[in-house]
């Protein structure tokens, strides 16, 4: 299985508002650069896609470490927060629903195909990956044209 790593952002500009992600999937050495951007959105939900697009731009499974400053998206899978919601009908424990249920019903299913392991970093710090994805997801609100 190939081991890949995949750096990814999501941003937003008002929480509601203009959103965006990027993201950098890394193959011995090759990057691949992507990002995105949505009319209505928030920062969580650009985070989760941001996750999303880079495993599904990924060709076969693969092992894949994906690095994130989005505790949200992080937390979800390495603290098993979103295999309760799974087994619990997407409710939390309180029993409210758990926002943003379509994307995550969408990265568990990423994740059955491949290998993940999430890992967090400190954002807006040195760490180089984690900057280029920020100005991916920020560049691309501010290029983003409504139909």
């Amino acid at each position: 299985m190939k081991k890949v790593i995949l750096y990814t952002d999501g941003a937003c500009s008002g929480n509601p508002g203009v959103g965006g992600w990027g993201a950098v999937l890394i193959y011995k050495g090759a990057e691949k650069r992507f990002s995105g951007a949505f009319s209505e959105t928030t920062n969580n939900r650009m985070e989760i896609t941001a996750v999303i697009e880079g495993l599904k731009a990924l060709k076969e499974p693969c092992e894949v470490d994906v690095y994130s400053d989005s505790a949200y998206t992080v937390n979800a899978f390495e603290n098993g927060w979103v295999y309760g919601w799974l087994r619990n009908g997407f409710k939390k424990s309180d029993n409210k629903p758990v926002l943003n249920e379509d994307l995550w019903r969408e990265l568990v299913s990423l994740t059955e195909i491949h290998k993940v392991r999430f890992i967090k970093v400190k954002g807006h710090a040195d760490n180089e990956y984690n900057n280029i994805c920020d100005k991916l997801a920020t560049d691309a609100i501010k290029n983003f044209k409504p139909l």
